[in-house]
């Protein structure tokens, strides 16, 4: 499952996706990571969430981001979360296309690999085409 939190800057996304980790930490029976660009979310996440700075491993492209997101798993099988804050951030192409075909890939890694991902980005919902918006959260 793949759950997009959109809205503009300052609309509250990082706070949600943060008490999401927290929940996802009180209730999960895996591990649960978060993936941030920068040192941001330091003193917000629980300790026992894997916190990781995206910046710290040069994550910096759609192509990119797969990997790591694969080789995370591949490294860990117990992994049943992964957040993911100011998504656009680490992508090189923020294309509706380009965008929409890295959610499509992440849906499909979460069937087949059983790991939830939750996403914030910083965009106006309403310019977004179906192919990403179908992924909002409630």
């Amino acid at each position: 499952m793949v759950k997009l939190i959109m809205g503009l800057k300052g609309s509250g996304k990082t706070k949600k996706l943060v008490d999401l980790v927290r929940k996802a930490v009180d209730e999960a029976h895996g591990d649960v990571v978060c993936i941030e660009k920068d040192k941001n979310l330091t003193y917000d996440i629980p300790y026992t969430a894997r916190l990781i700075h995206a910046g710290e491993y040069g994550i910096n492209s759609n192509t990119l981001l797969r990997g790591f997101i694969s080789g995370l798993h591949a490294g860990n099988y117990d992994i049943t979360h992964v957040f993911i804050d100011n998504f656009y951030k680490m992508l090189d192409d923020r294309s509706d296309d380009a965008v929409a075909d890295l959610l499509d890939w992440l849906a499909d890694f979460s069937q087949r690999e059983n790991v939830q991902f939750t996403i914030s980005a910083t965009a106006e919902p309403s310019g977004v085409s179906e192919r990403i918006s179908k992924y909002f959260s409630d």
